[in-house]
């Protein structure tokens, strides 16, 4: 399904605001196909206020939630091997009410866990239906591995 940024914004912050803890969503997507622009939604909608950088240089951020517990973004694209994750603190992840946002989830190969979400973000193909410019919409596709919790308000059907 094709949406604009305002649409792909009010998902994230739905999926913040209701989601089942702990989840794991892999955001997956070239560069500027919106990855942190999900991943900030999410966290905006499960109450985190603070200003968020992008993980790029320093891979992982975490940030604290009102009443729940916490949101950690990651960014794996400068991993050169899966094996480079036990240094981040993977092998603790899944905690109790935990948002785990991870951009480029491919880098982790076999080492993601096995219920999770993975959200894939591309610009628009030549000739889909848009309302406007196509560097202002995003095609997105969602796949469920194992049994992650439910994924709230989600505007496109789901493979899994």
């Amino acid at each position: 399904m094709i949406v604009d940024q305002a649409e792909l914004e009010r998902w994230g912050r739905r999926i913040g605001e209701r989601v089942r803890t702990p989840v794991f969503l892999g955001l997956r997507g070239p560069l500027g196909a919106g990855k942190s622009v999900l991943a900030r939604a999410v966290a905006r909608g499960a109450g985190v206020g603070e200003a968020m950088a992008s993980p790029t240089f320093n891979l992982v951020f975490r940030y604290d939630r009102p009443g729940g517990g916490p949101v950690l973004h990651m960014d794996l694209y400068r991993l050169e091997r899966p094996d480079e994750l036990w240094e981040l603190g993977w092998e603790e992840l899944g905690g109790d009410r935990e948002i785990i946002l991870v951009e480029w989830p491919e880098r982790a190969g076999d080492l993601l866990p096995r219920d999770r979400w993975e959200i894939h973000l591309t610009l628009p193909e030549p000739g889909d239906e848009m309302d406007g410019p196509r560097e202002l919409y995003r095609r997105v596709s969602v796949r469920r591995f194992g049994r992650p919790p439910h994924l709230p308000g989600f505007p496109v059907s789901v493979a899994g």
